[in-house]
């Protein structure tokens, strides 16, 4: 098994995906809109990477935030709200916030698990901040307030572990202040430490909870003022590791994104080398994913031991139980949240 986590072309797997995921069986894979139509073909689709792996807590990803951030949507499945508008209602009705928050992660889990997807990526854990790129997290945040974002990420961890499902926070050390988005250009925070220890808050908060995280491909001069975070040893070790506490399956964010430098071989390696235990590419393209196959590792014992914890809670059930569950915890997400506007 080598540590990647590789897309898909399409709904099903063809041919060439399906021999070459055979030979160097990835740690896992990542569905995008282009490989979703309607919940009898995701299932298949899913129950075929499951099959193929010979795994059936094999990792299988999707970024199902809500909001403008998902992948799964109407009309086969319900649409979920954006983190700012729990953020929004922390500020009138903190605990009715939390207890809503962790009904709609418990519905979206569900959600991912009826089609037997079993690790939604979130939540985000970045803040928003003032001075940030419009289109970096924004609405994906639960707001800029450091306990309202740790508190509300709780939250969303214990509804999709209500669900059956895995999770990964992201994107650590930060997003919040990057002005650059990273999809398209290398971000650099200049931040001093004092303003930084308000980013790491809601990680550390949690990192005890979560056991998977996301890297975010951004400078902090602060700390390593030469190399973005996915591809720094010394932020890797000293602040994520060390600081922060966090000790599950680091994987990166996608490597593939244009804040990033080199060859797809040359980034796969140095992110491992840096400490992730797992590297993320999202688009498919074939002679990248063979480039970056030729390359990495074996995955190590460590990363094993990681991704044994973090898929341990994972159940699959059948598909008609978890869209009850999810109608059921929707219901109550709602009943939560006309309680505070009645």
């Amino acid at each position: 098994m080598i540590p990647a986590i590789f897309g898909l072309s399409g709904p099903l797997l063809s041919d060439a995906e399906r021999a070459f995921f055979a030979a160097v069986e990835p740690l896992g894979f990542i569905l995008f809109g282009r490989n979703i139509f309607d919940p009898g073909q995701v299932r298949d689709l899913t129950d075929s990477l499951r099959d193929l792996s010979g795994r059936q807590d094999v990792p299988i990803l999707i970024d199902q935030e809500g909001g403008r951030v998902a992948r799964l949507r109407a009309p086969h499945w319900p649409e979920f709200p954006a983190a700012r508008s729990f953020g929004a209602l922390w500020q009138t009705a903190p605990a009715t916030a939390m207890m809503a928050a962790r009904a709609n992660a418990e519905a979206l889990g569900a959600i991912c698990a009826s089609v037997g997807i079993n690790t939604p990526c979130l939540p985000v854990l970045d803040l928003d901040l003032p001075g940030a790129h419009p289109s970096m997290i924004a609405d994906r945040s639960f707001g800029s307030d450091p306990l309202c974002v740790a508190a509300l990420g709780r939250a969303v961890l214990d509804g999709l572990a209500d669900a059956g499902v895995a999770s990964v926070m992201k994107h650590v050390p930060g997003y919040g202040r990057a002005a650059v988005d990273s999809h398209h250009g290398l971000p650099v925070v200049d931040a001093d430490e004092a303003l930084l220890a308000a980013d790491l808050e809601p990680f550390a908060a949690l990192a005890s909870r979560s056991l998977m995280a996301m890297t975010a491909h951004a400078v902090f001069t602060a700390w390593d003022a030469d190399a973005p975070a996915t591809l720094s040893a010394t932020i890797i070790e000293h602040i994520v590791r060390q600081r922060i506490g966090f000790d599950g399956l680091l994987m990166t964010d996608d490597i593939a994104m244009g804040a990033l430098s080199g060859d797809m071989a040359s980034r796969a390696r140095a992110t491992i080398a840096a400490g992730c235990d797992v590297v993320l590419h999202c688009s498919a393209d074939m002679a990248e994913m063979e480039a970056m196959a030729a390359v990495l590792p074996q995955v190590s014992a460590e990363t094993l031991r990681r991704l044994g914890r973090a898929m341990a809670g994972v159940t699959l059930c059948a598909e008609e139980s978890a869209i009850a569950r999810s109608k059921v915890a929707l219901a109550r997400r709602d009943a939560l949240v006309a309680s505070v506007s009645a």
